[in-house]
């Protein structure tokens, strides 16, 4: 029998640890192609204000080096990139390849290209050296990871001394009566439009899943800290939906 070391929840599902990554890869490369779109339908449009928020929030200047972890599709790259030119870096990161492909097509046609590297690369073994860079973003992508702690400790050791890091994920419902009504909306609805668009009903029912599996606001927190980071904090968006967690590096 396999130990709690070996498996892990893929959604509501336990399935062996190393076969998660295989899972959550399978899910993206589906979707891929519609996911923006989906995003736009299953938020109403939100996530792009999330998301701005997010940028606003940061304090990016001009000339810094910049991590968008799990960035897939580069919806983030496409609003950190003019805050930072014309000298600052961004690395695009995620493991999947088709959800890469999809993101280096659509910064090309916004002409996002300059200082920009794509790279296929593991949340939890980032490829780039200690101290490495002023912000470090992963944006509704923590809750797919497997080992959550490698990942944020990963995070750590390639912020600078002086730099911050953002999770912006789904988070849990602090508004009194939210709660049923968001479940309602995320187990009916959510999988019936994942099969309307995206012709993949399951893919959108793993996401709805894995939201409810991941750790809540206050815990996420306590995980960044035991992960080095000083000064932590969250703040809720739409009654705790989504929260938006930093740490800096000193």
């Amino acid at each position: 029998m396999a130990s709690d070391q070996d498996t892990t929840h893929f959604g509501y599902e336990t399935v062996n640890t190393a076969d998660k990554v295989e899972r959550v890869k399978e899910v993206f490369s589906s979707v891929a192609s519609k996911y923006d779109v989906m995003n736009d339908l299953m938020s109403f449009g939100l996530h792009r204000l999330w998301k701005k928020t997010l940028i606003h929030t940061a304090g990016l200047r001009p000339g810094q080096r910049v991590l968008d972890l799990a960035g897939g599709t580069g919806d983030l790259t496409a609003l950190i990139h003019p805050k930072i030119a014309p000298d600052g870096e961004i690395w695009l990161t995620d493991i999947n390849a088709d959800m890469l492909a999809q993101g280096e097509d659509r910064l090309l046609d916004q002409g996002i290209t300059d200082r920009v590297t794509v790279v296929e690369a593991s949340a939890e073994a980032l490829p780039f050296e200690d101290n490495f860079f002023d912000r470090a973003f992963i944006s509704f992508g923590l809750r797919n990871v497997t080992d959550k702690d490698k990942a944020l400790a990963e995070m750590y050791r390639v912020t600078k001394p002086g730099g911050c890091t953002f999770v912006l994920e789904f988070s849990q419902p602090a508004w009194p009566g939210l709660k049923p009504i968001y479940d309602a909306y995320s187990f009916s609805l959510l999988p019936k439009m994942g099969e309307w668009v995206a012709g993949d009903a399951d893919s959108y029912r793993y996401l709805a899943e894995s939201i409810r599996m991941h750790p809540d606001q206050e815990s996420l927190l306590a995980m960044m800290m035991v992960a080095g980071f000083d000064d932590c904090s969250y703040h809720n968006l739409c009654g705790g939906i989504v929260a938006l967690h930093k740490g800096y590096k000193y």
